[in-house]
């Protein structure tokens, strides 16, 4: 691969390497700056020592890429809100009590079944100046009026810290919220909530009142709520209002990613604004204004969808494109993608952990080097047999790049891929152009009618398709599983593989095996660990009892009749499945006596039956059973008490007091996540 040659590409790995390490553990800011200071000085030190040697000296590579490395810990460091002195984790007591919090919001999620959610930057804690980013949950059915993006509010409260998944192998939503830096959540009612007369009116505030125009504009047009949602997540790329089973289509078709604004977007964006340019003359000055128009209209219609990792990339990476175009040279895709990196990373290094940043990376990157092979296989001489030939070859390249990236996150994969972006890519070019116009237009307070319900028929008609498509879910694999060991060792066939059809020799031949050899090594290893494993689950069921007991790949799932007659839609044990490479063997009703490795487990449920004269080494409550637990646990002598989410949150406090008295630990899955015995 000469791309690795490249001396940005190996400065680039030693900065990314740097916010890695620095996420992981998290090294105390001083020991960091030292860190830096000193590679600074060695870099330096080396420079001057052979700038006047003509052939490049090892050590100055060196010294390059350990302060490349220095500069990606340091840059990591300095944006971890957390470990800032006046951010709102710093203060004691803050999660203790209630507190005042004086707040502005700064972006609208999309609504729960219970509350609408903002982000919120913190200003104030009692009067005292904070920062930091916050969850705020304003319940549903209190509100009385909307807020704005701008809005100062006024909360007294009790700030909840973000709490760690509480089932094994669900998605970790603390995890993915301390990534875009909130570490605590705030609900409140609407009417305990002060608003400020002065909204604070920054480049968030107009942004969101633009889209507020532009989306009100087209509702008074009688342009369809359904299809406007759509429309504004294909152009702005906000989902907040999109319907879920409409998204779920998109997944099944492999059509997902044009909801987000992305590569694909932009470049529509891109050509669309030369277009509009073409007037212009092609002289130095007439090119240089051109030059600005664009870069000025990428950033701004960026702002305008929300600055999301998958944005700041495309419009970064364009914009190098459109500068490389001004200067009238090459631009070299390689350099431009890794410059775009640097850039980003260095502004947000917490978006080298976004999902969607990873997948539009990868894709990108398979897009530029695997697409040129698939085309010259085929080189049709029909212009219209060439474009749809270029994007079946596009689709396939990025499909190929993100599959294991894609398995690993989300465990499935849609078969009709190819026949969807054959469809709708071209549908979307013709949207895109149209979409922009009509937004623009919108936000003049104009929105024509013919253009306006053109849009809206073509977004209806795509809806149509992808639904279509979606519809054949015997296409669609679900619950793969895959590790991490796998993810690296696919990605090292599939790079091995390509690299072998470029250069066809022994060498390159012997690293394919070499790759197939590593991911049947890294296959036994993982069957290996999975036999061996044996464990006993209480998991966290709001209002249900779910136990699990896994013999290596096989499932014993115990649980009362409504969740054993829908055990296709229980979610809970599929993910658990899916991430233990096992299978379900065994179904059967709850009962009140287990056994596992030596440990004897009693079941007490609101039945209150169950067998006399045993001392279990762990007893599990359920149901809200009435019973006098003081005087259980005297008579049964247990070692440690289980509650799980199927009892009252007000029995579970009075349990847990007992317990403390009677020095027996108490376990309550609401409060600390599943219980596990392996």
């Amino acid at each position: 691969m000469k791309v690795l040659q490249f001396p940005l590409t190996r400065i680039t790995l030693a900065f990314i390497a740097g916010i890695i390490l620095a996420y992981y553990i998290k090294p105390i800011p001083s020991i960091v700056y030292i860190f830096l200071t000193i590679s600074t000085l060695f870099f330096i030190g080396i420079y001057y020592s052979f700038i006047g040697n003509t052939k490049p000296h090892f050590l100055f590579g060196i010294t390059t890429y350990l302060l490349a490395f220095s500069i990606g810990t340091t840059t990591q460091t300095v944006h971890t809100d957390s470990l800032q002195q006046n951010n709102y984790t710093q203060r004691k007591n803050i999660f203790d009590k209630k507190h005042t919090f004086t707040v502005t919001l700064r972006e609208k999620l999309k609504t729960n079944a219970f509350s609408e959610r903002y982000i919120a930057q913190l200003n104030f804690v009692d009067e005292k100046k904070t920062s930091g980013r916050i969850l705020l949950n304003i319940h549903k059915n209190s509100l009385t009026h909307s807020f704005i993006i701008g809005n100062q509010l006024k909360i007294n409260a009790l700030l909840n810290k973000n709490k760690s998944q509480k089932n094994p192998n669900q998605f970790d939503y603390s995890k993915y919220l301390e990534n875009k830096q909130i570490y605590a959540q705030l609900y409140a009612e609407s009417n305990e909530i002060q608003i400020n007369s002065k909204i604070d009116k920054d480049i968030w505030y107009y942004t969101a009142a633009l889209r507020t125009r532009i989306i009100q504009n087209l509702e008074k047009s009688k342009f369809q709520a359904k299809e406007l949602n759509v429309a504004v997540a294909l152009i702005m790329g906000q989902q907040q209002d999109i319907d879920n089973d409409i998204i779920q289509d998109y997944q099944y078709a492999g059509a997902v990613h044009i909801l987000s604004v992305s590569g694909l977007h932009i470049g529509f964006i891109l050509l669309f604004i030369s277009f509009l340019l073409k007037p212009f003359p092609n002289t130095k000055r007439g090119s240089f204004i051109k030059l600005v128009i664009v870069l000025i209209s990428l950033s701004l219609f960026g702002i305008l969808a929300g600055l999301a990792p998958s944005v700041v990339r495309s419009v970064t990476m364009f914009s190098f494109v459109a500068i490389g175009q001004y200067l009238r040279r090459t631009t070299n895709i390689y350099h431009t993608l890794l410059v775009s990196i640097l850039l980003i990373l260095l502004f947000q290094p917490s978006f080298l952990f976004d999902v969607g940043f990873q997948l539009s990376y990868v894709a990108l990157f398979f897009i530029i080097w695997l697409q040129p092979l698939f085309a010259d296989l085929w080189e049709p001489k029909n212009k219209i047999l060439n474009y749809f030939w270029d994007i079946l070859t596009v689709s396939f390249a990025a499909q190929i790049g993100t599959l294991p990236l894609s398995i690993y996150y989300f465990h499935q994969f849609p078969g009709l891929f190819f026949i969807t972006n054959l469809i709708v890519i071209p549908f979307l070019g013709f949207i895109m152009s149209l979409g922009v116009l009509v937004m623009l237009l919108a936000a003049l307070n104009w929105v024509p009618y013919y253009p306006a319900k053109t849009l809206e028929l073509s977004i209806y008609y795509l809806d149509k398709i992808i639904g279509a498509i979606a519809s054949f879910e015997q296409f669609i694999i679900k619950n793969i599983p895959l590790n991490t060991s796998l993810l690296i060792s696919s990605y090292l066939v599939i790079i091995t593989l390509i690299i072998a059809f470029q250069v066809k020799n022994t060498k390159s031949i012997f690293s394919v095996l070499s790759a197939i050899i590593l991911l049947q090594i890294a296959c036994i290893t993982t069957k290996w660990e999975i036999q061996n494993q044996t464990e006993f689950i209480v998991l966290n069921s709001s209002k249900k009892t779910q136990l699990i007991e896994r013999n290596g790949t096989i499932v014993s799932l115990y649980a009362n009749d409504a969740i054993l007659k829908n055990i296709k839609n229980n979610t809970l044990l599929t993910s658990y499945l899916t991430a233990n490479f096992s299978s379900l063997k065994q179904q059967s009703k709850l009962k009140n006596l287990f056994y596992f490795k030596g440990n004897k487990i009693l079941l007490i449920d609101s039945s209150m039956v169950y067998p006399n004269n045993i001392h279990p080494d762990v007893l599990l409550l359920t149901q809200s059973p009435k019973l006098n637990l003081d005087r259980l646990l005297k008579s049964l002598k247990p070692k440690i008490i289980v509650a799980d989410a199927s009892n009252y949150k007000s029995i579970q406090q009075k349990w847990a007091i007992t317990c403390s008295q009677q020095k027996i630990p108490f376990h309550s899955t609401n409060e600390k996540g599943f219980f596990k015995i392996n």
